[in-house]
């Protein structure tokens, strides 16, 4: 049995709630926290607790850092806010509190939690600025972001497409720049390929959980195709063999304004970084299906 503490911008993309559903439905998890992050942050802890609450679960949910570590104007909402009437939550979250939470578990439970991260990285800079122990603390750290393939750097709206990175390069440059001992980074090379079309499980929305997932996510899918980034790192927690890797180092550019948030990967065997080089498609639907719809 795992300890995991998802850190999530959930609201927009669907692919937040669908990594939040199989952590509640996964049997060698125990979900201790979730917490949020980015725009809004009282809605999205709103929104996950439906999906908790749609699942027969209670989970500590606290929001988080509303606003990036340096000011600026953008300023990320959850769109899937809209359909919060149709389910029951909670409405008592506050903003700010997330990072003292946090930092409460992990020191009751030293390397125990595996924190994994999936939206940008303010409540992790935060966290390891008011307590430079903590990251030493951890069991491990597991990230999505990044991109690490030149030519799929090419065909993308660089750096705003490595999103959870862009929005804040500042926090993402001092969490890579943190003494975590098991840090993995799973960037767009390997997430973009898993892509799912409706047609090739259609089942998938039946349960009282997912029909929550589905109804949060149905405005980002009504203009996007549905991509599985935060739910492959959340398998890969259980099933690490679903991806290959590399090890190296990883540096964020925080100082370029036209290449704010890239990050470069250095291959090294000394290095204390990890990234997903590539994923086997059909065991990771596999396995998340067997999960989330078993």
């Amino acid at each position: 049995m795992k300890k995991v503490w998802l850190d999530t911008d959930i609201g927009g993309d669907i692919d937040d709630a669908l990594c939040l559903a199989y952590l509640l439905r996964q049997p060698a998890c125990e979900l201790v926290g979730i917490s949020t992050v980015g725009g809004e942050v009282e809605q999205r802890a709103m929104i996950a607790d439906s999906i908790c609450k749609a699942a027969g679960r209670h989970i500590p949910i606290f929001a988080g850092a509303d606003r990036q570590l340096l000011p600026g104007d953008l300023y990320p909402t959850p769109g899937g806010a809209v359909h919060l009437p149709l389910f029951p939550h909670d409405t008592h979250f506050r903003k700010y509190e997330a990072v003292d939470r946090m930092r409460m578990a992990i020191r009751a439970h030293p390397h125990e939690i595996s924190l994994v991260a999936i939206g940008h990285l303010t409540n992790i800079a935060l966290l390891f600025s008011l307590d430079p122990e903590i990251s030493t603390l951890l069991k491990e750290l597991f990230i999505m972001s990044g991109v690490f393939s030149e030519a799929l750097e090419r065909s993308l709206n660089m750096p705003q497409d490595n999103w959870n990175a862009w929005v804040d390069p500042y926090a993402a440059a001092m969490v890579y720049d943190a003494n975590v001992q098991h840090l993995k980074t799973f960037g767009l090379n390997v997430t973009t390929k898993l892509v799912l079309e409706k047609q090739e499980k259609e089942d998938l929305f039946r349960t009282d959980v997912m029909r929550a997932v589905e109804s949060f996510g149905s405005p980002w899918l009504a203009d996007h195709p549905m991509k599985f980034h935060d739910p492959l790192v959340a398998a890969c927690l259980f099933e690490p063999n679903l991806c290959d890797y590399q090890r190296g180092s990883i540096k964020v550019d925080f100082k370029h304004e036209q290449k704010l948030g890239m990050m470069s990967f250095c291959e090294s065997e000394e290095g204390r970084h990890v990234i997903a080089s590539a994923v086997d498609r059909a065991r990771f639907f596999e396995h998340y299906f067997s999960v989330v719809c078993g």
